[in-house]
């Protein structure tokens, strides 16, 4: 949230401020990679503004099947670009520190769609995925723990819930005083903690929310299932 920095602010403020200089104002496009926050994981996701028409597109033709409706936030790289007229997606997939395969060859892909869809690269290289629907979340939630424990999880990312679905169990180190976790509202799981032990009031389950959450699950079966076969 150091954007679009200073020269004479924080550490963080002047690094934002030298990358905006020689690195975005230089840019036409860009694309913000991010993974879930700290022991969190996140399905692979574009989050971006739709009511721009060309930041549209490029978010389609990124390829992933979920986008994310998102606001723009205050400090952010996005915001700082989206200012000087610079269209930017963030890309949103996996956990901080851990290497997934699959989140990393749906990024790569997503790229390469992306570059092609600007004229950067020759067409088709990886569009043929883009061509399958693409579901757009305009409103999304989370589930906090109500309770401090141990978790033991029901559902897993990608996994489509209904109001009142059991999402996970909270009990206590031997397994008694469980307190169960529901869903509020039907969607698609998009974000999960990835820890066992829940303290009151932590994230859990980052739930988006679609008119047609039925056919999301099974276009992200389908993708997760083109990737298992290029790897």
């Amino acid at each position: 949230r150091c954007f679009p920095g200073s020269e004479t602010g924080s550490l963080g403020a002047q690094i934002a401020n030298i990358f905006m200089k020689e690195i975005v104002e230089k840019c036409e496009y860009g694309i913000d990679l991010h993974t879930g926050g700290g022991h969190r994981s996140n399905l692979p996701q574009i989050r971006a503004c739709i009511n721009d028409k060309e930041t549209t597109r490029l978010a389609h033709a990124f390829g992933v099947p979920v986008i994310i409706n998102s606001s723009l936030r205050d400090g952010s790289l996005r915001e700082a670009a989206d200012a000087i007229g610079i269209r930017t997606l963030l890309f949103e997939g996996g956990e901080a520190l851990r290497y997934s395969e699959k989140v990393i060859r749906s990024g790569e892909r997503g790229i390469l769609n992306v570059m092609a869809a600007i004229g950067m690269i020759s067409g088709d290289i990886c569009m043929k995925q883009r061509k399958k629907e693409v579901f757009v979340a305009n409103t999304s939630y989370w589930i906090r723990a109500p309770h401090s424990g141990s978790l033991i999880v029901k559902k897993k990312l990608g996994n489509r819930v209904t109001r009142g679905q059991l999402l996970g169990v909270i009990s206590d180190p031997f397994g008694d005083g469980k307190i169960k976790v529901h869903a509020k509202k039907t969607g698609i799981i998009v974000g999960m903690t990835m820890l066992p032990l829940v303290n009151n009031g932590d994230a859990l389950f980052h739930i988006a929310n679609f008119d047609n959450s039925g056919e999301v699950e099974e276009r992200v079966e389908l993708f997760d299932e083109a990737l298992e076969m290029r790897s």
